[in-house]
């Protein structure tokens, strides 16, 4: 899923207002609402040529991670093909300049999911944004695939309109439960009533790598965008912090997700952590195009992007 569909959707959304004065009093931790209900899913980033095409031709990727090069058809026929690295719970998307349509292509731009993990939660979420004075924007998104016969995939909203965001984009989702009953997902059984969660969502090959899950997310954005974004983080739950220069970091829920301001020019996928299956003694160092992918020693991993052009 990505911001291209921001672009299918903007006669539908409404702007809801800038600024960063959102940020809690100096010293004080915004509120949490009790239960998490949203969760980090994923995120995306577009990285320069040489480095996308890099990571899509790397052995060691596909050694590290359970990864995969694939192309999605959703709503409308869009399609995009992107590069997974797919967790247990959680999984990070790349693309290269050019491979979505318009300024979602641009070098720089990011997006990121939310989604929960209960059965009608999301709707909680929607009533939490409106009391913060915003109106959502709902879409259903669907997958087709390609056999021709779409199935609903999720219900999401976004919080800003396609015209009023610089590079970067986030939306709250929720797994609609036909997409789960059709043998085509390849998905899991329901661990619980109502379960709509991301475990079960994503397969097991995870298991099968070192990667597990993505523990921390760090993405440069305008302060426009990450003001944007702090109200549906604060309304699913996450306790988020100002950070000097209008950014802010988001914590609970077992992904650390850092936005730090900056101009659109120095915007973009600055790094990434991950968790692994099992602790390495040794570490390696791995340089795939303009970043570099470092594992261990340990039971963690981080992933570094130069931010060249």
């Amino acid at each position: 899923m990505v911001m291209a569909l921001v672009v299918a959707l903007a006669a539908a959304l409404a702007w809801v207002g800038g600024g960063s004065a959102w940020a809690a009093p100096p010293g004080e931790e915004e509120p949490s609402h009790g239960r998490q209900l949203l969760f980090y899913n994923h995120a995306y980033g577009v990285l320069d040529r040489e480095t996308a095409d890099a990571i899509e031709h790397s052995d060691y990727l596909r050694e590290f991670a359970n990864f995969q090069v694939r192309t999605t058809t959703g709503s409308d026929g869009q399609t995009w093909t992107g590069r997974y690295l797919l967790g247990r719970e959680s999984y990070l998307e790349l693309f290269g300049v050019g491979d979505l349509p318009g300024k979602d292509g641009e070098f720089g731009a990011t997006g990121m999911a939310v989604s929960v993990e209960r059965d009608g939660d999301l709707a909680t979420v929607r009533e939490r944004v409106r009391a913060q004075g915003i109106t959502p924007a709902d879409f259903l998104q669907t997958r087709d695939f390609g056999d021709g016969v779409p199935v609903p995939w999720f219900d999401g909203f976004f919080v800003i309109a396609a015209n009023q965001y610089d590079s970067f984009g986030t939306w709250a989702m929720e797994y609609r439960p036909e997409y789960f009953a059709d043998p085509r997902s390849k998905t899991e059984p329901p661990s619980h009533p109502g379960d709509v969660g991301r475990e079960r969502y994503l397969n097991d090959d995870y298991r099968k790598h070192q990667m597990r899950d993505v523990t921390s997310l760090n993405l440069a954005a305008t302060p426009r965008d990450v003001a944007s974004t702090v109200p549906l983080l604060r309304a699913g739950g996450f306790v988020v912090r100002p950070l000097p220069g209008d950014g802010a970091v988001a914590t609970r829920g077992g992904t650390t997700i850092r936005l730090d301001a900056t101009t659109r020019d120095e915007a973009g996928l600055r790094e990434v952590r991950f968790s692994l299956n099992d602790p390495v003694k040794q570490r390696h160092v791995e340089r795939i195009g303009r970043s570099t992918l470092t594992v261990g020693p340990g039971s963690g991993a981080v992933w570094t992007f130069d931010g060249a052009r």
